[in-house]
């Protein structure tokens, strides 16, 4: 398996894992916005 640059596999993978966490975070708050307004419209 080809490495990228100087830096070695567990790094990587440890930015990919920090990235995939912000993301679901990031998903997460926009399911909460979503779910919200649609109690609101649906009152």
């Amino acid at each position: 398996m080809p490495y990228r640059g100087s830096g070695n596999y567990a790094s990587d993978e440890a930015k990919e894992i920090a990235r995939l966490k912000r993301e679901l975070r990031d998903a997460k708050d926009a399911l909460n916005v979503l779910k919200k307004a649609i109690s609101i419209l649906d009152k």
